[in-house]
């Protein structure tokens, strides 16, 4: 077999002009739609149109164009049946060899802050998927590409043989439907919030992959670190890496424990964590002051351990966060000062944040714990405490200094 017709639509237009240009020049014919087809034909690349191959012109803004017998036909003919052959002869159609497909940005819209109901629901893409689910169906005949990471791959393997590979249009295949499973949850997940019904009758999460990691929580253990498709900044997710060898499962979840506790101060805190468990947190007028209280709740512990903060480290912080072994050290930003001292140390990671909510405006996530053949799922606890929501019981009642003591120590327990 060869690869002699491909049809084109994507959204996210990275490398698709060098990509169809290339198999423009291997002798395969391009389809294509919409805005696709107006940039290839103006980057110079021969383009057919839709419209072209189905006799019928797109219609509704867009919505119908590729929802077409002579599309889907030329996708599922099955091309060693007789059958399916002489069905295609007899109706005149033809077979499409690859698809390459990318979809309407659908989370990026929803995470606009000011997006709109309408907006969110135009990008639902319907085409796409369905292209993306025949070819990936029919991958035993046909190449689908959904990954713009795979277009090199794929163009080397077509120019040294005219075709792809069983196995590599197994693994597309499989790219496929995790991508289009993903999309879809994404949606389902929007809809159902709007709904009023978060924890519906069937749960579907998405996320995606950040990085593999050497192993889980100890070496024999596969591991590999994922996070929300919309994460919010301030997380350990979302952290930009300045400084420091690669996380591992530990770090992650260390890392994690610390932020969990740190954002429950609005004033500036800092909290350091051994081993999932807090061995020191102190707030004070400033983060120095902070982090000299955190350090004194048990100066020997914290060594080896995970520091996180919740202002900015300036250079004073960090001349004594420097004096010890520390795995990581994770805050809102660093001072180019701070820097210059932290990086001075090979091992030490040095994680941005970004910036932080109050811990007040925080809104709930759904979180989810694994058990033994599913898991429960539940809100985070966001609920902060103050004088008044206490209850005195006991026939003295805590001073002022006191009650600042039980709700500072409240918040670490929780």
């Amino acid at each position: 077999m060869a690869i002699r017709r491909a049809l084109i639509s994507v959204s996210d237009k990275t490398g698709i002009v060098e990509f169809s240009r290339a198999l423009a020049g291997l002798g395969v014919q391009i389809i294509s739609t919409g805005g696709t087809a107006s940039l290839l034909e103006k980057e110079g690349v021969p383009v057919v149109g839709i419209s072209d191959v189905t006799g019928f012109p797109e219609i509704l803004d867009g919505r119908v164009k590729t929802l077409h017998p002579a599309v889907h036909s030329g996708l599922l003919a099955v091309r060693d049946d007789e059958e399916h052959q002489q069905a295609m002869k007899n109706l005149g159609l033809d077979y499409i060899d690859m698809v390459v497909v990318n979809l309407y940005p659908f989370a990026a819209t929803i995470a606009k802050p000011d997006v709109s109901y309408e907006d969110a629901i135009e990008n639902i893409d319907i085409g796409g998927p369905t292209m993306l689910r025949s070819a990936a169906k029919n991958h035993a005949f046909v190449t689908v590409v959904v990954d713009a990471g795979d277009y090199a791959g794929v163009l080397e393997e077509i120019q040294a043989g005219g075709d792809t590979s069983l196995d590599t249009r197994k693994r597309l295949a499989a790219k496929v439907f995790r991508h289009t499973g993903a999309y879809d949850a994404l949606i389902g997940d929007y809809l159902s919030k709007l709904g009023g019904d978060p924890l519906p009758e069937r749960y579907t999460v998405t996320y995606e992959k950040v990085q593999d990691l050497r192993y889980g929580e100890n070496p024999h253990q596969q591991a590999a670190f994922y996070r929300k498709p919309l994460a919010a900044e301030g997380n350990i997710t979302t952290a930009r890496q300045l400084h420091g060898k690669e996380l591992s499962y530990n770090n992650i979840n260390d890392a994690n424990a610390a932020l969990a506790i740190v954002k429950e101060f609005n004033e500036p805190a800092v909290v350091a964590v051994k081993h999932m468990n807090p061995c020191g947190v102190g707030i004070g007028a400033d983060i120095h002051e902070a982090y000299q209280k955190a350090y004194a709740a048990d100066p020997t512990s914290i060594f080896g351990g995970i520091v996180a903060a919740n202002r900015t480290i300036g250079l004073d912080t960090a001349q004594l966060l420097s004096e010890i072994f520390l795995e990581i050290i994770i805050a809102p930003d660093f001072t180019p000062e701070a820097l210059d001292v932290l990086t001075k140390k090979k091992n030490i990671r040095l994680m941005k944040l970004g910036e932080l909510q109050a811990a007040a405006e925080r809104k709930p996530e759904w979180l989810v714990t694994s058990v033994d053949g599913g898991m429960l799922v539940q809100e985070s606890d966001v609920h902060s405490l103050s004088p008044d929501d206490l209850k005195v019981v006991t026939n003295r009642k805590p001073t002022d200094e006191e009650l600042k003591q039980l709700l500072f120590g409240w918040k670490v327990v929780k």
